[in-house]
């Protein structure tokens, strides 16, 4: 069976929440006023399970009992064999599609999810996120991490690769490699969402609306799959075989920050005309550029692409400091060599600035022809490797 299509960020987030079939839209109508006497009702009963949630120690008793409350939410949860949970494993990861994913699965396994985005706090906590304090880069929230898992009786880590929630319909975004980091030994889960009348989530919706919207419908359904990890799992074998249960869902390359440096994406998906064609050719071009800039932050060179609409000049741009960024990475900017290494070492600070400027320029060029070369060898790689 071939493998499927990948598909562009269009049928990755559902832009419209209600459905565009009449008879669905008709029985929705029908629906609502039972909907918001349920909404109100569950308002009320929601305030008892997040009391009672904080109350009772983390046990199984107390995820059972949680469990049972959230069905009279309209939270159903469902999970194959969970004798396939290993309970020696450190770090959970698992496709993002709702904002409520970790509390789903926290209903069935201890489990702890990290606070990436916005401030801590009361809401964050309320949340259910792990707080770790403000980390001032990646690779310091990848050692809080590794010390936070290395303490045996912490929860587990559930972490989302994705960054970003889509509807898990149509295809993965691009896993971010960070969370594999942190052990070697990872257990992926697999997340299916569905509800009657509605989407299951829209994109640029905020948690509060969808929370909302969860309480309204009759019902919303998590199926949650497990799967044994392998001694060490590789990064495509788990976005190409484990996630990939269905022969309707391809992984993509387009990363959660590739589409959140372009402005408003869902709201430009939701056209899927010529607009959406052009974020997939720039998202494109900007994967090129990271490859030969892999220290430079994507969602700069999707910026200078906007504008410049061209690999070569963009890589200029940031080679030759027209465009300001801060590197990813010091890791990332081992590989690149001294611009100097092709030049006389200068042994003195030359006193004129039309020497100094020469000496500039010169050093610049060595980077950018050194750009160039990788980038061509990148490309005549890709072409050999495509060729039958």
């Amino acid at each position: 069976m071939e493998a499927p299509v990948a598909p562009g960020p269009e049928r990755l987030f559902d832009s419209h929440r209600f459905p565009s079939d009449g008879f669905l839209l008709l029985a929705l109508l029908l629906y609502a006023p039972v909907g918001l006497c349920l909404l109100v009702l569950r308002l009320f009963i929601g305030v008892h399970v997040f009391l009672v949630s904080c109350a009772l120690p983390d046990s199984q008793l107390r995820r059972f009992i949680v469990r049972v409350m959230c069905s009279v939410l309209g939270l159903f949860v469902r999970q194959n064999d969970p004798r396939l949970r290993d309970g020696s494993v450190r770090v959970y990861i698992a496709n993002h599609v709702t904002h409520f994913d970790h509390n789903v699965i926290s209903l069935l396994t201890s489990c702890n999810t990290p606070a990436l985005n916005g401030a801590p706090g009361f809401i964050c906590w309320s949340r259910g996120f792990l707080e770790l304090g403000a980390a001032g880069s990646r690779a310091e929230l990848v050692d809080s991490l590794r010390v936070y898992s290395s303490h045996e009786g912490n929860a587990p880590l559930l972490l989302f690769p994705e960054e970003a929630a889509t509807n898990g319909r149509a295809g993965l975004l691009r896993f971010s490699s960070w969370p594999f980091s942190i052990m070697d030994l990872v257990q992926p889960v697999a997340l299916q969402v569905q509800r009657p009348l509605i989407t299951v989530s829209v994109a640029d919706s905020s948690w509060i609306a969808e929370l909302l919207w969860t309480f309204f419908v009759p019902f919303t359904v998590y199926q949650v799959r497990y799967y044994l990890p392998p001694s060490l799992i590789w990064l495509s074998l788990l976005e190409g075989c484990v996630f990939r249960g269905s022969p309707h869902v391809a992984s993509v390359s387009f990363t959660a920050s590739s589409l959140a440096a372009r402005p408003r994406v869902p709201s430009r998906v939701a056209g899927a005309g010529p607009s959406a064609a052009e974020d997939v050719r720039v998202t494109a071009m900007a994967q090129r550029v990271k490859e030969v800039l892999p220290h430079v932050p994507l969602e700069v060179i999707s910026t200078d692409l906007a504008q410049t609409n061209c690999v070569d000049t963009t890589i200029a741009n940031l080679l030759e400091g027209r465009v300001s960024f801060f590197p990813e990475s010091k890791e990332a900017t081992t590989d690149l060599p001294a611009p100097s290494t092709s030049q006389p070492a200068t042994k003195h600070f030359a006193k004129s600035s039309v020497e100094r400027h020469l000496s500039l320029q010169e050093r610049k060029r060595a980077l950018y022809d050194y750009a160039r070369r990788r980038f061509a060898e990148k490309q005549a790689a890709a072409r050999a490797g495509g060729s039958p």
